[in-house]
């Protein structure tokens, strides 16, 4: 299995789902000797299959695919009808028609056949989210010779993780960008700041760590890995790269200088996530419910008629979003080793 103390950039390049995250992204990783993941959350196995393919095809064997876990939880219908109500105005001036509660029951993104296509393409690194799969799913994946990691944001679940079969963790700390990787989604985000976090870490779980949460500069990566990490992960200073998928109005809106602020809201997937402050989330943090990944399937609609206005999408973003420039991957991850 590869083991990531073999970079010869420490970097890892963050899967973002949703579109930032390419091929193109995850190749130009490699090429700065970092790695980089696909991310495989709300894709189709075939969409992840021909996107391995693509990677393959430029020449980069060592690479990363994130997989969402499925939750244990099932959906509050009457809940997630409460939230429905109070979207339906904004909908409704957009355009848009809701799907009914009834057509938004729970979703497992696929989760078998994702198993079965790493497995099939020997995939490298496979790393999760949201959860810690049962272990034997990590047995499966270390009989087709893959490293497996676990995104994880506090202690008790890194234990759960190593428990399982873990061969290393994704730390996340509190100011990361995009969905926070609690296991239980209606439970708030820890707060410990990431160096506390890797020093709580390190005394209860003897594997190797990846750190991930507002690293943006090539101090902040180096203060990060000074403290034992093998490599530090990153994304939002990945957004404006010239190989990620980002939409323009949400590249556009990490440099505007009236944007300055962040917050975690689960109005737009029902999944604790941080993004920039917007008219959407002023609108509905307060109402949203825990009910992912109902709500991304709710509120999938609206983000497609708003997708070129920055207040009406999500945004995801790190605290260290002003640091994200117009540039090739490659340099920014060359910048950070």
């Amino acid at each position: 299995m590869f083991d990531l103390r073999e970079l010869s950039r420490r970097v890892v390049a963050a899967p973002m789902a949703g579109g930032p995250t390419t091929p193109e992204l995850v190749v130009a990783a490699a090429v700065a000797g970092g790695v980089g993941q696909l991310a495989a959350g709300y894709l189709s196995p075939d969409r992840v299959r021909a996107d391995i393919t693509a990677v393959r095809a430029a020449g980069t064997e060592v690479f990363g695919v994130n997989i969402f876990v499925p939750e244990s939880e099932p959906v509050d219908p009457d809940a997630l009808a409460r939230y429905r109500a109070e979207l339906v105005p904004y909908a409704r001036n957009l355009g848009v028609t809701l799907p009914d509660v009834d057509n938004l029951g729970d979703d497992d993104d696929h989760f078998d056949a994702k198993i079965r296509l790493m497995c099939d393409e020997r995939i490298p690194l496979v790393s999760f989210a949201f959860g810690c799969p049962r272990p034997e799913v990590f047995a499966e994946l270390h009989r087709h010779g893959c490293s497996v990691g676990v995104t994880v944001t506090t202690a008790a679940d890194a234990e759960i993780a190593g428990q399982a079969g873990a061969d290393w963790l994704i730390v996340q700390g509190p100011d990361a960008g995009g969905h926070r990787s609690v296991f239980d989604r209606r439970t708030s985000p820890p707060t410990l700041p990431l160096h506390d976090l890797i020093g709580e870490m390190a005394d209860r779980v003897k594997l190797p760590i990846v750190a991930a949460g507002g690293i943006s500069t090539a101090a902040r990566a180096d203060e990060i890995r000074s403290l034992g990490p093998v490599a530090v992960q990153v994304g939002t200073v990945l957004l404006r790269t010239s190989e990620a998928g980002t939409k323009p109005a949400h590249a556009a809106a990490l440099a505007d200088p009236e944007r300055t602020e962040s917050v975690v809201t689960w109005a737009f997937s029902g999944r604790p996530a941080r993004a920039l402050r917007n008219l959407f989330t002023d609108r509905f943090s307060d109402v949203a419910v825990a009910e992912y990944p109902a709500v991304n399937t709710l509120t999938g609609g609206i983000r497609r008629a708003a997708a070129n206005d920055p207040d009406g999408i999500n945004l995801w973003a790190g605290s260290g979003f002003r640091d994200a420039v117009e540039e090739s991957a490659v340099d920014t991850i060359t910048r950070l080793g």
